[in-house]
């Protein structure tokens, strides 16, 4: 039997843009059926904004598919992309209280949660917060935010050895007597005002990330500068300072979500956030179902994971 293949393109029936508060609107969507079964999909990054292929993974015969940018990102506003645009209220709280207020806007009661890499960070910091909201989660990625997953993708000791190459390109584009903090001088950087400072430093900073996306490499992107700086400036807010996530982490809170059905999708080489996350993640929440995909990386549309994802949006349907 061959893997599942996404549903086909389509596009939404329904957008607008969410006064969140402080300035900030998120651009949010809906497809498929409107009487279908609440689904939401939480994208990456964090930064990453949407991509008319995260529609895909849901039939659009049974769901209500609403997707939507986080702060600063895609098409909500005011972007990051412009390096006046602070940050500042541009957190996890942030967001998870973003998801509350969309979920009210759309008159929606329970909704499944799916979310991969960052987006299954976003998937249980919102669950926890409000379980009797979430019917079923579908987590993929799995991204803890922990010191040793932090030291895993920006010291010499992780991802490093498998990406030398890579590696060697995102550290030396800091000066030799900075590289004892990439994290530290990256911000730097990337928050300077100046394009010809920030510019460089986030094109490295997002060359790192994609490097180590897929089992087998793909062509990069071509993005633009606003896009660019973006990514960059919203994912070095995160991780520099611990996803904005609780003492304790997100494992301390899994107590109050192990009632809610769950998938949880890793692949077997995700460099990014390898197997270990999600492993520990399933310790804790035995009752969630647990798939490694032993032919795939981080990426969510390798097909491998495609298929367990798509498997299990097919089965919380009915």
């Amino acid at each position: 039997m061959g893997y599942r293949e996404f549903y086909p393109p389509i596009e939404p029936y329904d957008s607008g843009h969410l006064d969140v508060g402080g300035g900030d609107r998120i651009y949010w969507e809906t497809c498929g059926n409107p009487d279908g079964k609440p689904a939401v999909f939480l994208h990456g990054g964090p930064g990453g904004g949407l991509l008319p292929d995260f529609r895909r993974f849901f039939d659009p015969s049974a769901y209500r598919i609403v997707l939507f940018d986080q702060r600063n990102c895609g098409q909500s506003t005011p972007h990051a992309g412009d390096p006046e645009v602070s940050l500042e209220h541009n957190t996890t709280p942030h967001l998870v209280a973003d998801m509350e207020r969309l979920r009210e806007h759309l008159s929606i009661d329970r909704w499944l949660v799916f979310g991969g890499s960052w987006g299954s960070t976003l998937a249980l910091a919102y669950a926890q917060a409000h379980p009797g909201r979430v019917s079923e989660m579908v987590l993929r990625g799995v991204y803890l935010v922990r010191p040793p997953d932090e030291a895993w993708a920006f010291t010499p000791t992780g991802a490093a050895h498998i990406f030398p190459a890579e590696w060697a390109e995102f550290r030396d584009a800091i000066p030799p007597a900075e590289q004892d903090d990439l994290l530290a001088a990256y911000g730097r950087r990337i928050g300077d005002p100046d394009p010809a400072v920030h510019l460089p430093a986030a094109r490295a900073w997002i060359g790192w990330e994609l490097a180590a996306n897929t089992l087998l490499p793909v062509p990069p992107p071509d993005l633009g500068e606003s896009l660019v700086l973006a990514f960059a400036r919203i994912t070095h807010h995160y991780i520099s300072r611990g996803g904005f996530l609780p003492d304790g982490g997100l494992l301390a809170g899994v107590g109050r979500i192990r009632h809610i059905p769950a998938v949880i999708v890793n692949g077997r080489y995700d460099m990014k956030t390898p197997p270990d996350q999600a492993w520990d993640l399933h310790r804790a929440w035995p009752e969630g179902e647990f798939h490694i995909v032993e032919d795939a990386g981080h990426g969510g549309s390798e097909p491998g994971t495609r298929d367990r994802l798509i498997a299990a949006t097919d089965r919380f349907a009915h």
